[in-house]
């Protein structure tokens, strides 16, 4: 037997009840100091894995630097645009903010001399436009200026090419330039409605480019002629840049102009800010001048002669009518004339005022200031005895007169009723002991009458005329000048000639302005026109009675100018022609001067042809009838009635 002690054996005490079993668990083995094992804890569900973000704090350190930074730099532009540079920016944003325009003023009326319109103006737009809302940099595209011209083309009547020229300046700086000048009301309103579509479709369609957005117009004005082609010659005509191009709108430009406004405003987008302001200097209107023209008159002129020119088939005519106590011109006919609203159709050489631009050697009705200077001088009478022969020869030719005829046994009336050019130099040559002494005392009377002067009008491209001194007469001069050839005139100066006799020999200073009335509504009278007594009283009744024999007498040239009822004193002349174009004699002017009535003369009509080429050339036969429609229509239209008394009736010639 072993010392071992047996095993204990255990008695089996009342059954216990079973526990649940538990998970099995992984056995750790205890170490020293280890807690006892804890019993495993009951099932539970599999906790989701977390993930652990890594700390914001870099991330935020890294965003809010990269914010300084952007700060910054707004803070260093900020000062750089706002106290550094201010003033440069500032002016630029004025500069392309603000664009300025011209106002135009209103043209001043011109009216006859009862107030009737002979030129005014209507409504109309100056086209303007900024280059610089063509650029790239504002519509986006590289053809704005092409595009925009292809539109505006076709309404303005211009060429393509001119209006890209304008839109694409050289100096990309230029703000304002000017399309169109004058354009009426319905051409604007094509170009808003087309530039307001395009607006419109531009805001919904960003492909559609509004190239007309920076196109404007400013309001301006028109001229108009209510009267067509009437007075054309006297009125002139308005150029392209508003400026007179002719006649009265060019010699009294500055008066009828008045003065241009200006106007600066803000844009946007090519249309006026409304309030953003706006500074403006109104434009003055230019005054309006009254002419010394009677309308109707005008007409009658304008019509006769018109008519004859074309019958006779000449190159031109005139026609004045002058107020022989007052100098005032009533009448200034040409033809042919032209229409100053439309010069397109305008012949060059009918452009201007031929009455008075026209140098012409007048011819007979020249021989009144012979006949003057003779009877003035006492060298002879009206009843003085002129033996007149078929030909006379004088220095170095032979003279005639116009027709041939057996020796005319005339008195100096005669001479002047028959147009004599030998009678003429024959009676002339009495003016002196010598014929150079004679050339003398006629060239101061030619003088003294206007030959050789200005009128007085101040009319562009008025002509003097050309009357040499004495001492420079040719051999033949002095003797062609005394029946009115070798030297020249111009249609106004031939008029003035008459209405110096019928004014009892003082010679009034040709007038066409009667006054101007301001924008303040004011008439201001034209100044009075100077007056200087050329013969005496006498012995301008003497040639008074002298020219009625003319018209008459029944052997006198002028008997197609009669008026029944009226006494009418006149002269018919018939003159080579000098052709401007050869400088040689070639054709003829044809003239008829005269006035009535001719015992208290009030009115003064002249007429002249140049180179009628049908029918007769003689003035009595082409200008006498012009000379009655027109003298006849100017007593009645101005109510001056007959004035009853008898005719002198000069005897025409004498029995030797």
């Amino acid at each position: 037997m072993s010392d071992r002690e047996p095993p204990r054996r255990r008695v089996p005490g009342p059954a216990r009840p079973a526990r649940p079993a538990r998970p099995a668990a992984r056995t750790r083995r205890p170490g020293p100091g280890a807690r006892p094992a804890r019993r495993p804890a009951a099932s539970r569900p599999a906790a989701p894995r977390v993930i652990r973000l890594g700390s914001p704090r870099p991330r935020l350190r890294m965003v809010g630097l990269a914010l300084t930074l952007v700060m910054a730099a707004f803070v260093v532009r900020l000062l750089q645009v706002q106290a550094v540079d201010a003033s440069t920016y500032a002016a630029k944003a004025e500069r392309n903010r603000y664009v300025g325009q011209v106002l135009t003023a209103e043209r001043g009326e011109i009216t006859d001399r009862s107030g009737v319109a002979l030129a005014t103006s209507e409504d109309a737009y100056d086209i303007t436009a900024d280059p610089t809302m063509f650029a790239r940099d504002q519509l986006k595209i590289d053809d704005g200026p092409e595009r925009a011209a292809a539109l505006l083309a076709p309404i303005l009547g211009q060429e393509q090419s001119d209006l890209v020229r304008k839109l694409r300046p050289e100096d990309p700086e230029v703000r304002y330039t000017k399309l169109a000048g004058r354009q009426t009301p319905q051409v604007w309103k094509q170009i808003k409605d087309l530039k307001s579509a395009l607006a419109t479709k531009s805001d919904t369609d960003r492909s559609t480019v509004n190239v007309l957005a920076g196109v404007f117009s400013v309001p301006s004005s028109k001229r108009v002629y209510p009267n067509g082609g009437l007075a054309a010659g006297i009125l002139g005509w308005v150029n392209a840049e508003g400026k007179g191009g002719g006649g009265v709108e060019q010699q009294l430009n500055a008066l009828l102009s008045g003065k241009d406004g200006k106007i600066r405003y803000a844009q946007s987008g090519g249309r006026q800010v409304p309030t953003a302001g706006s500074t403006e200097t109104p434009a003055v209107p230019g005054s309006d001048v009254e002419l010394t023209i009677d309308r109707d008159i005008q007409w009658a002129a304008q019509n006769a002669i018109t008519e004859q020119v074309e019958k006779s088939r000449a190159d031109r005519g005139y026609v004045i009518v002058q107020d022989t106590r007052t100098g005032e011109i009533l009448a200034m006919a040409n033809s042919p004339g032209f229409d100053p609203n439309d010069l397109s159709d305008a012949r060059p050489e009918a452009l201007g005022n031929a009455a008075v631009q026209d140098a012409f050697e007048p011819g007979s009705t020249a021989k009144v200031m012979s006949m003057a200077a003779v009877l003035e001088e006492n060298a002879a009478t009206p009843l003085t005895h002129v033996t007149v022969p078929n030909r006379l020869h004088r220095g170095d030719r032979l003279f005639q007169d116009d027709i041939d005829h057996p020796t005319w046994y005339l008195t100096l009336n005669g001479v002047l009723a028959k147009s004599s050019n030998i009678g003429t130099i024959l009676a002339t040559g009495q003016l002196g002991k010598t014929q150079s002494e004679a050339n003398k005392v006629l060239y101061s009377y030619l003088r003294e009458f206007g030959i050789g002067r200005a009128t007085g009008l101040g009319f562009p491209g008025e002509t003097r005329g050309i009357l040499a001194a004495p001492g420079a007469w040719s051999t033949s001069q002095q003797y062609t000048i005394p029946f009115g050839q070798g030297m020249s005139v111009n249609a106004l100066q031939a008029a003035s000639v008459y209405s110096t006799i019928a004014n009892g020999g003082v010679r009034v200073q040709p007038s066409l302005v009667r006054g101007t009335k301001g924008p303040d509504g004011r008439f201001t009278p034209a100044d009075a026109p100077q007056k200087k007594r050329v013969v005496s009283q006498k012995t301008a009744r003497t040639l008074a009675q002298m020219l009625e024999s003319v018209v008459d007498d029944e052997e006198g040239t002028g008997t197609k100018a009669r008026i029944p009822g009226y006494r009418v004193a006149g002269k018919t002349g018939t003159a080579n022609r000098v052709d401007p174009a050869t400088g040689k004699y070639r054709g003829y002017t044809s003239s008829f001067a005269g006035f009535a009535p001719a015992d208290a003369p009030r009115v003064t009509v002249y007429c002249a042809i140049q180179n009628a080429t049908q029918g007769s050339y003689f003035g009595g036969q082409i200008c006498g009838p012009v000379f009655k429609q027109v003298m006849e229509f100017s007593l009645k239209s101005l109510q001056i009635p007959p004035t009853g008394a008898k005719p002198a009736k000069l005897p025409v010639s004498f029995s030797p």
